[in-house]
This record gives C-alpha cells, structure tokens and sequence, in this order.
C-alpha cells in the first residue's frame, strides 16, 4: 500500500485574475444590496486564500474566520483553508492550529494530512533558516567584539 498522500494542491494552485475577479464582483454586488450570502463570502475567501498575494491571503483569512465565528454549521469548510491561508503566508503555528481542529473531526482527511505535512516541513525548513541566521549573527558579533576588545588592548 503506498504511503503518498494526496498533494494539497491549493497550497500552489491559484485563481486567475478573471476567476478572482467573477468572485469579487460577486462580493461587492451583494456587499452593495446590504446582503451578502455566506456561500458568496466563502466563495470569495477561497479564491483569495489561493491568491499569491499577501494582501489577497490576510483578507480571505479575515473572511473566512467571521464566517467560523458566525456560522457554526459552516465551521469544518473553513478550517483547512484558514489553515491553509496561514501556512501561506507564514503563520505555522496558526495553520497547524486549525489543521488539528480538522483532523480531530476528520482523521482520515487525506488532503488535511498532506497539508499538515507541508506546514510541518516548511516550518522545520524556516527554522532551520532562522537558526543560521542567528548563528551568522553571533558570530559576526563576536568577531566584532574581539576586533573591539583587541583595540581597546593595545591602547
């Protein structure tokens, strides 16, 4: 039996501007009557969840976790793309947060398991990245202070 999950592929698939934008429009025309249906609200978070672009993730975030609040019947839909939205944009902990809420209700999400071991691995890689940073960092510091202490010997 092979071990490969299913690839979450929404963590690397966008929408084109045209299909963002038919949602957008969709948003802002029922935004405009006073009324704007949670399907389309979910609808247009979904698509910007998938957007590359930061600003696009914060706000489908942003929606998507009025509709959790709001709409407990809704709240297992929104769970692996508020933990999708945050492994995007870098908030591991966040995205692991809400992938555990979706794998309690359904453990055998194979998509939620795939997407749990993109957040995992992503969050050890920048880790990893940050601890040579800091590492550089030190050892640039030192070097600066032996360079200092060495001056300050010879005067």
């Amino acid at each position: 039996m092979a071990t490969e999950l299913p690839y979450a592929a929404d963590a690397e698939v966008s929408l084109s501007y045209d299909e963002l934008e038919v949602l957008r429009s969709q948003y802002q025309r029922e935004l405009a009557q006073a009324h704007v249906t949670i399907q389309t609200k979910f609808n247009y978070a979904w698509g910007l969840v998938k957007s590359p672009l930061r600003e696009h993730q914060v706000e489908g975030v942003r929606i998507l976790q009025d509709i959790y609040r709001a709409e407990p019947t809704r709240r297992r839909e929104c769970l692996y793309y508020l933990a999708l939205g945050h492994y995007k944009m870098g908030n591991y902990e966040e995205a692991k947060k809400f992938n555990a809420l979706l794998m309690e209700k359904e453990p055998a999400n194979l998509q939620a398991q795939s997407l749990g071991q993109l957040i995992d691995k992503k969050a050890a890689t920048d880790g990893y990245i940050g601890m040579a940073l800091a590492g550089g960092a030190a050892a640039v510091g030192a070097i600066l202070l032996a360079g200092l202490i060495r001056r300050a010997a010879r005067k």
